[in-house]
């Protein structure tokens, strides 16, 4: 009866053991999930040389959803036709922040006929520190666009660059909590690139809860190991773009800080010489990655 008992005991205590393992690695083993698509940027030197191939090639990483920076000489139309072709979805598109100051009303258009969801700006800096001044222009310009867009449906959204990062009182305040804070929500959006964040020396995590539910979008870019940040500058050599999970950037940290914000879209850009070689195992990394 005393042995019966002791191994009753230890039954129990194996099953106990095993529940706890179960639980831990279950909460070890939360696997990024999100729809993970790709800046056509990333391949602009082949879609130079030719647009139908390069399409072709963005379909063969297994990808559905990309990000625009331009048709390449093609009318928009035509470039759709070759994306839906492909079955590749457009979700946004980058453009200049002339077109978005000059004439909205033609960006609307054109995003309508590429059927975006997002339209977008990426570079506003001229020469010089990003200003106070410049941060809350800049936030009118995407209010007004923004308000514009939203007559089909679509909204504005900016993609940071490292240069809204530099601390201006003693507040702690920078360029980009006031472009988040002076722009409005129902019309304007945000697309976090990682390695503009990493590079003039922030944490990604930290400016993705900072403000929640403003980043609609993220740049999944990684910076070499070796690469001194802390510049504001707004400018690295490209090719300081590795393979992700190769770099800097703890992707379990800030991809779990995204899911819990509500990220809707993940872009790889990847702006090296290398990216055609570097997208795919981009890719594998992104299906193994846990937290």
């Amino acid at each position: 009866m005393k042995t019966l008992h002791i191994f009753a005991l230890f039954v129990i205590s194996i099953s106990l053991g095993a529940g706890c393992t179960s639980q831990l690695a279950t909460r070890a083993s939360t696997k990024f999930e999100g729809s993970v698509g790709l800046q056509l940027y990333s391949l602009r030197g082949q879609f130079t040389r030719n647009v139908p191939e390069t399409v072709a090639k963005v379909q063969g990483f297994g990808i559905t959803e990309v990000e625009l920076a331009g048709t390449y000489n093609l009318k928009p139309s035509v470039f759709k036709k070759l994306l839906t072709e492909a079955k590749l979805k457009p979700i946004a598109g980058h453009y200049s922040f002339d077109r978005f100051r000059k004439n909205p009303q033609a960006l609307l258009d054109e995003g309508k006929e590429l059927g975006l969801s997002y339209i977008g700006t990426a570079w506003v800096k001229g020469n010089g520190d990003f200003t106070p001044d410049d941060a809350l222009k800049t936030a009118k310009t995407l209010n007004k666009a923004g308000e514009i867009f939203s007559q089909a449906g679509i909204k504005a959204y900016y993609h940071c660059h490292g240069y809204e990062f530099k601390v201006l009182d003693n507040l702690g305040r920078t360029p980009m909590d006031i472009l988040i804070q002076e722009t409005d929500p129902r019309y304007v959006t945000f697309e976090m690139d990682i390695l503009w964040v990493q590079f003039p020396g922030q944490d990604p995590a930290t400016w993705l809860r900072k403000y929640p539910d403003r980043w609609a979008m993220l740049h999944l870019k990684d910076l070499k190991k070796g690469v001194v940040t802390g510049d504001q500058g707004g400018g690295t050599d490209p090719n300081n773009d590795v393979t992700l999970g190769t770099g800097q950037m703890n992707w379990p940290k800030i991809l779990k800080a995204a899911k819990e914000v509500g990220v809707k879209h993940y872009f790889i850009e990847d702006e090296s010489a290398r990216s055609v070689e570097q997208i795919p195992a981009s890719l594998t990394y992104l299906r193994t990655v846990t937290w």
